[in-house]
């Protein structure tokens, strides 16, 4: 991980930019305080989404739309 301040991401913003490209994490710090993160963007899709491109790959029977049991919503709407 390779951490700067903010006066070296300003003056180094291509080699950081760069690294972070190569998978490498780049903090940007203020004092001793971690601030932002420069990371790669993720490519776009090559090819547009197709509505129904799984269609007839695999089947939900009636229980998928069946409500979760109470405990379950639970467990869901409170993580521990």
């Amino acid at each position: 991980m390779t951490r700067v301040t903010m006066h070296e991401a300003k003056t180094q913003l291509s080699r950081l930019v760069a690294k972070a490209r190569a998978g490498e994490e780049v903090v940007i710090m203020k004092g001793k305080e971690p601030v932002a993160r420069i990371v790669p963007v993720a490519p776009e899709h090559a090819e547009p989404r197709q509505p129904g491109r799984f269609e007839g790959v695999f089947e939900l029977d009636d229980r998928f739309f069946e409500p979760l049991p109470d405990d379950e919503l639970e467990a869901w709407s409170n993580p521990k």
